[in-house]
């Protein structure tokens, strides 16, 4: 009689390990669509150059503020919005509509491994874009980035706490979204009132009081503010709306959002199309 064979049963891959690969597939798909690296990195670079060239001005209400240099602040608070917003909340409608999500979800991945692997990417990618912005702004409008570590902090808790409210918008928004291929359509009119409403493509006390109200609603306006209070010179804190940064209230407001939008994501997102329900 033959000896019995002894099997040896690999260990499980542990929870790090298949976010760490769900997060590397992230970002080998993010670097093969043209379109996202297009709409990501190009147009927020686009304009910038473009938008700084013809507003050209070296003094903003006699604060010796460049147009360049508000502008920078207002397209890396965009540039977040773009990243953790519309591109996730059109990316995971598409993988909805495709069957993408369906196939994931039937696999032993962790709903947390996947939903952490897309954050992670966001993290990288918007990362990579604002230094991108930072280094045209110092190159093109000799935009002068802080160098005491005070103004870095508020940098650090800024972003961290507006991308994840982006972020966790765009996974609430992608379940919202009957139609992948619609997705697009229907997010860029929304993220373009709130672009031209909420200090970005203009200073923001240039607009209309009931603009100013209306965008005081929606969190990009207190992520541009937050963004200017780390990249203005102190001597612009007067010309804003309130005479301030307000970062405090630009914590509420982000905190608020952020918390609404992971509320709905956690309610209302769903691995399948609603005709497969």
């Amino acid at each position: 009689m033959s000896a019995a064979r002894t099997v040896t049963v690999g260990a499980p891959p542990s929870w790090w390990s298949m976010t760490w690969d769900r997060t590397r597939v992230e970002l080998k798909e993010f670097l093969r669509s043209r379109e996202q690296m297009i709409f990501i990195f190009f147009f927020p670079m686009i304009f910038l150059a473009m938008f700084g060239a013809i507003f050209n001005t070296d003094d903003l209400y006699g604060t010796g503020v460049s147009f360049g240099q508000y502008f920078v602040a207002g397209m890396i608070a965009s540039g977040m919005l773009n990243t953790g917003f519309q591109s996730l909340a059109i990316s995971i409608s598409i993988d909805r509509a495709e069957d993408v999500l369906k196939r994931i979800h039937a696999t032993p991945l962790p709903p947390t491994a996947y939903f952490v692997g897309k954050i992670l990417q966001v993290l990288i990618v918007s990362v990579v874009q604002v230094a991108l912005l930072l280094l045209m702004g110092v190159v093109m409008f000799g935009v002068e980035l802080p160098s005491d570590a005070q103004h870095w902090i508020t940098f650090a808790w800024v972003f961290l706490l507006g991308l994840a409210t982006s972020t966790v918008w765009g996974i609430a928004t992608s379940s919202l979204l009957r139609n992948g291929k619609a997705a697009s359509a229907i997010l860029t009119p929304v993220v373009l009132v709130l672009q031209f409403t909420s200090g970005v493509f203009f200073v923001f006390t240039e607009l209309p009081t009931w603009l100013q109200h209306f965008a005081e609603v929606f969190p990009l306006k207190w992520l541009a503010q937050g963004m200017r209070a780390v990249f203005l010179p102190e001597q612009f804190e007067a010309a804003e709306a309130s005479g301030s940064w307000q970062l405090p209230m630009v914590a509420v407001m982000l905190t608020v959002w952020l918390v609404a939008g992971l509320v709905i994501s956690m309610k209302t997102f769903r691995w399948l199309r609603l005709e497969d329900r």
